[in-house]
């Protein structure tokens, strides 16, 4: 295949799972319709890569085209829509996710040559530019001059995740007081509902995986009100190299809620406009999350700056 049909796959690939995300997150059941320009919007693309996306879940039975009438879902979680998902994200990354294991688990070191990942994952040398250039779109892996690539320090220790609080407590609160923040209140609306759903779910259901995800999109979502550029790439970033090399460090239920309320209270005063407050509300999350094991002594104490929601 050739290298820009197979970068447009890729693409194809990555929108195709935001779509599934989208379903997942209104709930759509089987027989749904789902309107191109309504996904075009909340996926910040046109509507041809859409329509190739909506193909795509088409050919995986996902969904199904009708004549003058667009693409309906023919999936639901009980009919399999998660483990369809499951097969998308491994068909996107699966060469990928084997170079970040690896790389997680020390197999590997700190510069490699695509000749060799090829000889290593018995591949040619074309699947492992892709896998790279996804890993590179992470910011896990950097091309250096000449034919090598560079792993970057990834969140797989408690140092590690230490040092990413510490960098993000002097950016994030920052990013906020930039003038000219915006927050886009569409995202906003959709991941407060999440959230909200999380907080009302039964004491230990929402796991450390699940709350990873919400987490991420949340500080993802600050970072992308920034009007500052270089903040704004270097927070996105720095969520994305979470999102895909984090450990789930064993949190405890309670702090997942807690911190939940917390992003709750950002929301509230971004979308009230009040950067000052956020900013402060963001140190405050920031700080409690370094120090969330001395915390689980204190778990009868409600948390500082918290009105009746």
């Amino acid at each position: 295949m050739p290298e820009s049909r197979r970068n447009a796959r890729q693409n194809h690939l990555a929108l195709a799972m935001r779509i599934l995300a989208l379903v997942r997150e209104r709930n759509m059941s089987p027989g749904d319709h789902l309107p191109e320009q309504s996904f075009s919007e909340a996926c910040g693309v046109s509507r041809t890569p859409i329509r190739s996306a909506f193909k795509l879940l088409e050919e995986k039975g996902i969904l199904s085209w009708r004549e003058e009438e667009g693409f309906f879902l023919e999936l639901g979680r009980d009919d399999g829509l998660d483990e369809a998902a499951q097969e998308l994200e491994s068909l996107e990354d699966s060469l990928a996710h084997r170079i970040l294991t690896d790389r997680a688990a020390r197999r590997i070191d700190d510069l490699q040559s695509v000749s060799a990942l090829a000889r290593r994952y018995s591949t040619s040398r074309t699947s492992v530019l892709n896998a790279l250039k996804i890993l590179s779109r992470d910011g896990i892996v950097t091309q250096m001059p000449g034919r090598s690539w560079a792993f970057q320090p990834i969140l797989d220790t408690p140092n590690a995740a230490d040092e990413s609080l510490q960098f993000r407590l002097q950016l994030e609160p920052q990013a906020i007081l930039t003038p000219g923040f915006r927050l886009d209140a569409q995202k906003s609306g959709l991941l407060r509902g999440q959230m909200q759903d999380a907080l009302q779910s039964a004491a230990g259901s929402i796991g450390n995986a699940g709350f990873l995800r919400l987490d991420v999109e949340f500080h993802m979502l600050v970072a992308e009100g920034s009007a500052n550029r270089f903040v704004r790439g270097a927070l996105m970033a720095h969520q994305r190299l979470r999102k895909a090399t984090q450990k789930d460090f064993s949190i405890p239920d309670f702090r997942l809620r807690q911190s939940l309320e917390e992003h709750l209270d950002i929301l509230d005063a971004l979308e009230q406009m009040q950067f000052d407050v956020a900013a402060d509300l963001m140190t405050l999350h920031l700080r409690r999350s370094r120090r969330r094991r001395p915390e689980a002594a204190n778990r009868g104490i409600p948390p500082l700056m918290r009105g009746p929601r």
